[in-house]
Protein backbone atom coordinates (compact mmCIF):
# COMPACT_ATOMS: atom_id res chain seq x y z
CA UNK A 1 0.00 0.00 0.00
CA UNK A 2 1.37 3.19 -0.87
CA UNK A 3 -0.31 6.66 0.36
CA UNK A 4 2.29 9.11 -1.61
CA UNK A 5 1.03 11.73 -3.54
CA UNK A 6 -2.86 11.32 -2.15
CA UNK A 7 -3.94 14.56 -0.19
CA UNK A 8 -6.98 15.28 1.94
CA UNK A 9 -7.77 19.31 1.49
CA UNK A 10 -9.47 20.87 4.18
CA UNK A 11 -13.10 22.17 2.87
CA UNK A 12 -12.86 19.73 -0.50
CA UNK A 13 -15.07 16.84 -0.20
CA UNK A 14 -12.99 13.33 -0.42
CA UNK A 15 -9.47 12.82 -1.44
CA UNK A 16 -7.20 13.76 -3.73
CA UNK A 17 -3.73 12.88 -6.26
CA UNK A 18 -1.00 15.28 -6.58
CA UNK A 19 -0.77 16.22 -10.31
CA UNK A 20 1.26 18.94 -11.10
CA UNK A 21 2.64 22.05 -9.12
CA UNK A 22 1.24 25.63 -10.31
CA UNK A 23 2.41 28.84 -9.92
CA UNK A 24 -0.06 29.43 -6.58
CA UNK A 25 -0.66 26.26 -5.66
CA UNK A 26 -1.26 22.84 -6.50
CA UNK A 27 -3.43 21.19 -9.54
CA UNK A 28 -5.12 17.99 -7.97
CA UNK A 29 -7.43 15.41 -9.37
CA UNK A 30 -10.15 13.63 -7.14
CA UNK A 31 -10.14 9.52 -6.51
CA UNK A 32 -13.80 9.28 -6.43
CA UNK A 33 -14.64 11.37 -10.13
CA UNK A 34 -10.91 11.83 -11.87
CA UNK A 35 -11.97 15.79 -11.90
CA UNK A 36 -9.32 18.03 -11.53
CA UNK A 37 -9.03 20.96 -9.54
CA UNK A 38 -7.11 23.87 -7.83
CA UNK A 39 -5.99 23.78 -4.47
CA UNK A 40 -4.45 26.61 -3.26
CA UNK A 41 -1.75 27.71 -1.28
CA UNK A 42 -3.43 28.79 1.53
CA UNK A 43 -5.42 25.71 1.63
CA UNK A 44 -4.70 23.33 4.28
CA UNK A 45 -3.15 20.64 2.95
CA UNK A 46 -2.14 17.07 4.70
CA UNK A 47 -0.50 14.49 2.64
CA UNK A 48 -1.69 10.91 3.67
CA UNK A 49 1.71 9.74 3.90
CA UNK A 50 2.33 12.32 7.02
CA UNK A 51 -0.36 11.26 8.94
CA UNK A 52 -0.14 9.29 12.18
CA UNK A 53 -2.53 7.92 14.91
CA UNK A 54 -1.56 8.51 18.55
CA UNK A 55 -0.88 5.32 20.63
CA UNK A 56 -0.10 4.47 24.02
CA UNK A 57 3.42 3.22 22.50
CA UNK A 58 4.34 6.38 20.21
CA UNK A 59 2.60 6.84 16.74
CA UNK A 60 1.43 4.66 14.03
CA UNK A 61 1.43 5.72 10.35
CA UNK A 62 -1.73 5.69 8.85
CA UNK A 63 -0.88 3.22 6.49
CA UNK A 64 -0.13 0.33 9.02
CA UNK A 65 -3.68 1.45 10.59
CA UNK A 66 -4.95 1.12 7.34
CA UNK A 67 -3.07 -2.07 6.37
CA UNK A 68 -4.46 -3.57 9.93
CA UNK A 69 -8.52 -2.11 9.12
CA UNK A 70 -7.56 -4.21 5.72
CA UNK A 71 -7.12 -7.04 7.53
CA UNK A 72 -9.48 -7.08 10.36
CA UNK A 73 -12.24 -6.38 7.35
CA UNK A 74 -10.92 -9.07 4.77
CA UNK A 75 -10.07 -6.60 2.39
CA UNK A 76 -13.89 -5.50 2.56
CA UNK A 77 -15.28 -1.75 2.79
CA UNK A 78 -16.94 -0.90 6.86
CA UNK A 79 -20.21 -2.28 7.14
CA UNK A 80 -21.34 1.00 7.92
CA UNK A 81 -21.48 4.64 6.31
CA UNK A 82 -18.67 6.29 8.82
CA UNK A 83 -20.49 9.26 9.05
CA UNK A 84 -23.76 7.82 9.67
CA UNK A 85 -22.43 5.33 12.44
CA UNK A 86 -22.85 4.85 16.24
CA UNK A 87 -19.77 6.00 18.19
CA UNK A 88 -19.43 2.56 19.30
CA UNK A 89 -19.74 0.75 16.38
CA UNK A 90 -17.15 2.82 15.33
CA UNK A 91 -14.65 2.61 18.46
CA UNK A 92 -15.13 -1.50 18.13
CA UNK A 93 -13.87 -1.80 14.72
CA UNK A 94 -11.00 1.21 15.45
CA UNK A 95 -9.83 -0.90 18.41
CA UNK A 96 -9.66 -4.69 16.65
CA UNK A 97 -7.61 -2.88 14.36
CA UNK A 98 -5.62 -1.04 16.56
CA UNK A 99 -5.36 -2.03 20.32
CA UNK A 100 -3.34 0.06 21.22
CA UNK A 101 -4.98 3.99 20.14
CA UNK A 102 -4.74 6.51 22.69
CA UNK A 103 -8.69 7.21 23.83
CA UNK A 104 -7.39 10.35 24.87
CA UNK A 105 -5.60 12.25 22.06
CA UNK A 106 -7.96 10.45 19.36
CA UNK A 107 -11.14 11.46 19.03
CA UNK A 108 -14.32 9.63 17.23
CA UNK A 109 -14.34 12.45 14.63
CA UNK A 110 -10.54 11.68 13.82
CA UNK A 111 -11.65 7.62 13.57
CA UNK A 112 -14.54 8.95 11.13
CA UNK A 113 -12.60 10.37 9.05
CA UNK A 114 -9.70 7.70 8.63
CA UNK A 115 -12.57 5.27 8.05
CA UNK A 116 -14.22 7.31 5.32
CA UNK A 117 -10.99 7.90 4.16
CA UNK A 118 -10.41 3.94 4.03
CA UNK A 119 -13.26 3.17 1.85
CA UNK A 120 -12.04 5.67 -1.14
CA UNK A 121 -9.00 4.25 -0.83
CA UNK A 122 -10.43 0.55 -0.77
CA UNK A 123 -12.99 1.37 -3.28
CA UNK A 124 -10.15 3.03 -5.63
CA UNK A 125 -7.79 -0.03 -4.87
CA UNK A 126 -5.30 2.37 -3.05
CA UNK A 127 -5.50 -0.64 0.27
CA UNK A 128 -4.25 -3.72 0.41
CA UNK A 129 -2.71 -6.49 2.83
CA UNK A 130 0.84 -6.05 1.60
CA UNK A 131 3.52 -3.83 3.29
CA UNK A 132 5.01 -0.68 1.08
CA UNK A 133 7.80 -0.95 -1.17
CA UNK A 134 10.35 1.58 0.94
CA UNK A 135 9.25 -0.42 4.40
CA UNK A 136 10.63 -3.70 2.47
CA UNK A 137 13.62 -2.19 1.46
CA UNK A 138 14.87 -0.66 4.68
CA UNK A 139 14.62 -3.88 5.79
CA UNK A 140 16.39 -5.87 3.38
CA UNK A 141 18.70 -3.16 4.00
CA UNK A 142 19.28 -3.80 7.90
CA UNK A 143 19.22 -7.88 7.61
CA UNK A 144 22.38 -8.05 5.53
CA UNK A 145 24.03 -5.41 8.09
CA UNK A 146 22.81 -7.16 10.96
CA UNK A 147 23.63 -10.88 9.80
CA UNK A 148 27.45 -10.14 8.88
CA UNK A 149 29.66 -8.65 11.20
CA UNK A 150 31.93 -6.02 10.72
CA UNK A 151 35.29 -6.49 8.98
CA UNK A 152 38.21 -4.99 9.95
CA UNK A 153 40.35 -4.13 6.54
CA UNK A 154 43.88 -3.80 7.61
CA UNK A 155 43.72 -0.14 6.03
CA UNK A 156 45.41 2.51 8.68
CA UNK A 157 44.08 5.70 8.49
CA UNK A 158 46.12 8.91 9.03
CA UNK A 159 45.08 11.66 11.48
CA UNK A 160 45.03 14.87 9.65
CA UNK A 161 47.23 17.32 10.89
CA UNK A 162 46.36 20.52 11.40
CA UNK A 163 46.89 23.50 8.94
CA UNK A 164 49.93 25.69 9.63
CA UNK A 165 49.05 29.16 10.09
CA UNK A 166 49.26 31.56 7.24
CA UNK A 167 52.91 33.11 6.48
CA UNK A 168 53.24 36.32 5.87
CA UNK A 169 54.33 37.75 2.45
CA UNK A 170 57.83 38.62 2.20
CA UNK A 171 57.33 42.02 2.11
CA UNK A 172 54.88 42.45 5.03
CA UNK A 173 56.35 42.94 8.36
CA UNK A 174 55.23 40.85 11.58
CA UNK A 175 52.81 42.28 14.00
CA UNK A 176 54.20 41.81 17.18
Amino acid sequence: MNLKGILSIATYPGLYKHVAQAKNGLIVESIVDGRRTMAYATSRISALEDISIYTTDGDTKLSDVYRSIYNVLEGKQTPFAPKKAKDAELIELFAKALPNWDKDRVYVSDIKRAFTWYNILVEKGFVDGTPDEEEEEKKEAEEPAAEEPAQESGIKTRKRSRKKAAEPAEGAEKAE
